[in-house]
């Protein structure tokens, strides 16, 4: 296990720099940013002066050096139009998209899990009816009609939640379940698919011959190995949400990371858009290394080696 776990740490090491690598290349290949922060009718010396300031004045392989060193510092940069450090655009808007994606891929669980275990154990019959109309639903229902129409209901008609903006407790749950709705849709088809394999399987049959009572049939022997591509599908698609929706903090002004992304590929603000997509990538390599973790914790059959 200690050797799979530093083996993974090292792929993980390599794909950062990969990720790193890549944006400093792509960021650089849009075009000169010097040009696009200033003004065309603008003087030379201010487009330089810009140059300057963004580091551009210097040959590539140095700019890459630098770039580097400051990553391994934990310096993620200026922002190019607002002089704010990528750094504390992070720490300001990270938190809300962190809270809101938690709770979309919890409310998101909670309820597709036992619909689609429901689903699979009383197949054609009422409850699978309805999982497969709220798989229907949640895929091919826009997320921006959905939140407009819960704001319409429970926020102006009944008045139980405010309409907009990050709160208490309560300001989740409309934003929550609208981002996680498409999300709960994925993981009660995945969970009903997956449900139906195992129990279709030898060793459940096998343990229903040895007279063991259905719960425990059910929960040790199949429900435990039908969550393994569950909780791959439910850790990409929290990872999803970590990238923040544009949609929904547009729709609940909620104050994510997903409008600044958006603005600053809009605006050709590329240290902004470095640390961003650098922050997510390592994001999502410390999902997949826990996700690799959880399997054996799960099922005791999947074992890791050097």
């Amino acid at each position: 296990m200690a050797g799979y776990l530093a083996g993974r740490v090292f792929q993980a090491i390599l794909a950062l720099w990969f990720i790193a690598t890549l944006v400093f290349a792509l960021s650089r290949a849009a075009g000169d940013p010097a040009e696009l922060f200033t003004a065309n009718l603008a003087a030379p010396e201010a487009e330089e002066m810009m140059r300057e300031r963004l580091g551009l004045d210097q040959p590539l392989y140095r700019q890459y050096v630098i770039y580097m060193g400051q990553l391994l510092q934990g310096d993620l940069g200026t922002s190019a139009r607002s002089n704010v450090t990528v750094a504390q655009i992070l720490r300001e808007r990270m938190p809300a998209t962190f809270s809101l994606a938690l709770s979309a891929i919890a409310i998101a669980i909670i309820f597709s899990i036992p619909l689609g275990v429901l689903s699979a154990i009383y197949r054609d019959s009422p409850i699978d009816w309805i999982a497969k109309v709220v798989a229907f639903l949640g895929q091919s229902m826009p997320s921006f009609w959905l939140g407009l129409m819960l704001i319409l209901l429970f926020a102006v008609i009944l008045g139980w939640v405010s309409p907009a903006g990050k709160g208490g407790i309560s300001s989740y749950l409309l934003p929550g379940f609208t981002l996680g709705w498409a999300a709960m849709a994925g993981i009660v088809r995945l969970m009903r698919s997956s449900m139906l394999d195992v129990l279709d399987s030898d060793y459940v049959t096998m343990a229903r011959a040895k007279g063991l009572p259905e719960i425990m049939v059910m929960s040790k022997h199949a429900l435990r190995n039908a969550l393994i591509p569950v909780i791959t599908y439910a850790s990409l698609i929290f990872g999803a949400f970590m990238n923040g929706s544009v949609v929904i903090e547009s729709v609940f002004a909620w104050p994510g990371i997903g409008r600044v992304a958006l603005n600053s590929v809009l605006g050709r603000d590329f240290p902004v858009v470095q640390g961003v997509v650098i922050v997510f990538g390592a994001f999502f390599i410390i999902i997949n290394l826990i996700v690799d973790i959880l399997y054996a914790v799960i099922d005791p059959r999947i074992k890791y080696s050097r």
